[in-house]
Parts: C-alpha cells; structure tokens; sequence
C-alpha cells in the first residue's frame, strides 16, 4: 500500500478523556459525516462530563484545507459555549503555511507544538470552578 497519501477516516474518532481534558488524535482526512459525528460527540461528553479542555492532535494530518479548518474553529465554538477551552497540538509546518495561504485564522483555537504543550496549556490555564456559579477565567 502507498503511504504517501493520507487515509480517509471514516466512522468515529476515538475521544479519550484524561483527567479534565478530552483527547482527540486525528489521522488522515476525515470525512464529513466523520467530522460531524465527532463534533456531536465532543459537545455531549463535554456537557456530560464537565470537562475543562479539548485537546485535537492533529499530528497524522498531511493536509488541512477550508472544510477541516472550519470543522475545528466550530468545535473550538461549541466547547467555548460549553465552558471549555479547545487546543489544537502537533500541526505541521506544511499544514500552518496552508492555512495562511487559505485566509484561515481558527478562531477560539490556541495551538500547541506537541500533545504534551498541548495538555501543559490546558491544565495550567484552565478555567476555574466556583461552587454555585459560572466558570471565570484564570489570570
């Protein structure tokens, strides 16, 4: 087989939580019914669970074109909405050089160089829970 192509993910994407930080490593391109199921996901486990952080590991990703930028700035979105911070870790130089040159800024997104900046990023900045109120943002 040729490797030199990236494989198409297709069903569901493993979403493992760590602690208060949810964990999500995509491989290859991901199809639209794909992102979508994964987007459903992420919005039900972080309302079900109270969760303070996404992580997106995008490491195994050769390419990021318009469809998959705009499918994390809307995670990025809901998780905001939902009281959580959204990081996206490992994005290739290549990937980063595309996304300029496609006008994508992925709002509501902070980017880590690896999964464990990533994780480092989520724990020491994330919000904090007040008993019987709304979660307000660290300094």
């Amino acid at each position: 087989m040729n490797d030199a192509h990236p494989r198409p993910v297709t069903g569901h994407v493993p979403v493992l939580r760590l602690g208060d930080v949810l964990l999500v490593t995509l491989q290859g391109d991901l199809h639209d019914s794909t992102a979508q199921q994964l987007q459903q996901d992420l919005a039900e486990t972080i309302s079900r669970t109270g969760v303070r952080g996404v992580l997106i590991d995008i490491s195994g990703v050769e390419i990021v074109d318009s469809f998959l930028g705009r499918v994390l700035a809307e995670i990025a979105a809901q998780a905001k909405l939902l009281a959580a911070r959204t990081v996206v870790a490992g994005m290739r130089p290549a990937v980063a050089i595309t996304l300029v040159e496609l006008g994508l800024s992925l709002p509501g997104l902070s980017t880590a160089l690896s999964t464990e900046a990533g994780m480092e990023l989520l724990t020491q900045q994330a919000p904090v829970r007040r008993p019987g109120g709304p979660r307000q943002e660290s300094p």
